[in-house]
């Protein structure tokens, strides 16, 4: 948030480097917004000048499509749209390691349609700086997203994250999962929860508490649960259980996620799932000790015909790497205090 980054700017709160094989990269270029009233957003409250900053900066990356935008100024969460994209094959596999204390990561396989994906960088006024991965078709936006002010609500769909607390959060598809609403909660998206999560939590604890203080809407897309992790190397599993939230926290060195359930599942039963018993064994294998190279190897490992990217976020370091189905890998550093 920019109250603890004083002087820095937001231009400053990520640095970028392309790493070999990464694609051509566009270099930003002025653009004007759409007219007032056209795709108006729902989420942002920036002025004009931050609006024109916002959309200039998108850039295309990668061959996924990937691109990068910094969001500048603030925005409401807790409002606007929850776009759905048409379905598709579901699935993502997630872990969280801690084995090396001093370097806890997360890692992640998004596993979906042949979809435009953001690397989204937020510094909002009211919360934490942020990076996130976000899935564009659910934003509506066309094949060239150049200035549509749809963008302008790219902070309200986060798939994964990490914030400047090192703080991560991640979803995969659950169908058993169903959550009844609990009276006097508001409601918000299922997608929408991670984006209250990155901007107000900075542990597992109070990652906890946001998702306990809201209703979470499964309408429309598949039932979702979440993995958590953060900087001391704790993690927890969110999943609703016949209709009520359930936590599992994390007892050892690592957690894992694929679209079994987890709580009140034996192990053995969970590792009947082919990609959840292959990161068990090799976080097992290893200690949970396991570096950027090697979790994007994992991830290989439980890769699948519809992975979109693969992301590791190091939560000390404060260090992502993404990488596209189309190959190539980029990094960035998000400020860690």
């Amino acid at each position: 948030m920019r109250r603890t980054l004083a002087g820095a700017g937001l231009a400053l709160l990520i640095v970028t480097t392309g790493c070999a094989g990464s694609g051509v990269e566009t270099p930003p270029r002025p653009v004007e917004p759409t007219a007032p009233g056209a795709a108006t957003p729902t989420a942002s409250r920036q002025d004009a000048d931050e609006v024109a900053r916002t959309l200039a900066s998108l850039r295309r990356v990668g061959d996924l499509p990937l691109y990068e935008m910094t969001y500048v100024g603030g925005y409401d969460a807790t409002v606007g749209t929850d776009a759905r994209p048409a379905s598709g094959p579901f699935g993502c596999s997630l872990f969280a390691a801690a084995g090396d204390a001093s370097r806890p990561l997360f890692a992640r396989n998004f596993d979906w349609g042949p979809h435009p994906a953001m690397v989204l960088r937020t510094d909002p006024p009211d919360g934490y700086a942020s990076v996130s991965m976000v899935d564009m078709s659910y934003l509506g936006v066309g094949p060239d997203p150049t200035g549509d002010r749809r963008l302008l609500n790219a902070p309200l769909l986060p798939f994964d994250g990490m914030n400047e607390r090192g703080l991560a959060v991640g979803l995969a598809a659950d169908d058993h999962a169903t959550a009844k609403p609990v009276p006097g909660r508001p409601t918000v998206g299922s997608v929408r929860i991670l984006r209250l999560v990155l901007d107000r939590a900075a542990t597992v604890d109070e990652a906890v508490a946001v998702f306990e203080r809201h209703n979470l809407d499964f309408e429309g897309g598949p039932p979702l649960h979440y993995l958590l992790a953060d900087a001391a190397g704790r993690s927890a599993v969110v999943e609703f259980v016949d209709g009520t939230m359930r936590v599992q926290r994390g007892e050892g060195r690592w957690q894992a996620l694929t679209n079994v359930p987890v709580i009140d599942v034996p192990e053995a039963k969970r590792r009947a799932d082919r990609r959840y018993g292959i990161l068990a064994a090799e976080l097992e294998r290893s200690g949970a000790v396991v570096d950027a190279p090697a979790a994007l190897r994992l991830l290989d490992a439980v890769r699948q015909g519809h992975t979109r990217w693969s992301v590791t976020y190091e939560l000390r370091s404060g260090e992502v790497r993404v990488v596209p189905v189309s190959g190539g890998e980029r990094r960035y550093r998000l400020p860690v205090r």
